[in-house]
């Protein structure tokens, strides 16, 4: 793969996605993708607002109080400088965010997967470490962080890419036959 990036249906794919290893290791880690220092949240589809609403009532019981005292007060989401985001807890944990043994982890995806609702987690979160910007066009990057470092060294162990890694996500954004059609591309 000589390009800096790929063009497919639409959409540019930044060449990192596809030769960066990496594999999620929350127990070195801890979850710092939904803490990081920052007064941005996830970044929010303005589709997903009505769909986060619905499962809220089920993901709010795993909640800590001060991130359920937070969406009381102001709701879940806020529009920072033109841009849909979750709220932040003290310019931190997203608002959405409980802990297990000091491990972030989403309160709506923990919903989803007891039963207890349909909806997962925003797709940017689903899709992290992949970030999707809108450059007359989505453009699709690798969102690098220090904090990630171990997903680099796990990745680099198990031999499994950051698109290999998001396999689910970006079926759940694309299609599977999207996911197929583009794997056998970038093997070409």
């Amino acid at each position: 793969m000589n390009r800096p990036f790929i063009e497919f249906q639409g959409s540019i794919l930044n060449k990192e996605v596809f030769t960066t290893h990496f594999v999620c290791d929350l127990e070195k880690c801890k979850g710092a993708c939904c803490t990081l220092e920052s007064e941005y949240g996830a970044p929010l589809l303005e589709e997903e607002l009505a769909l986060i609403e619905a499962a809220l009532p089920a993901a709010l019981e795993y909640l800590p109080a001060e991130h359920r005292a937070e969406i009381m007060k102001n709701g879940f989401s806020e529009n920072k400088e033109g841009e849909l985001v979750t709220r932040s807890v003290n310019n931190r944990a997203c608002v959405l965010v409980y802990y297990v043994n000091g491990v972030a982890k989403c309160a709506l995806e923990r919903a989803y997967f007891d039963g207890k609702t349909t909806f997962r987690k925003p797709i940017s979160c689903h899709l992290f470490p992949i970030r999707i910007a809108d450059f007359m066009g989505e453009v699709l990057r690798y969102e690098q962080f220090s904090e990630c470092a171990p997903a680099l060294e796990r990745g680099k162990q198990e031999k499994v890419t950051i698109f290999e890694f998001c396999k689910e996500a970006l079926e759940r954004k694309y299609s599977k036959e999207w996911f197929i059609k583009l794997s056998k591309s970038i093997q070409e």
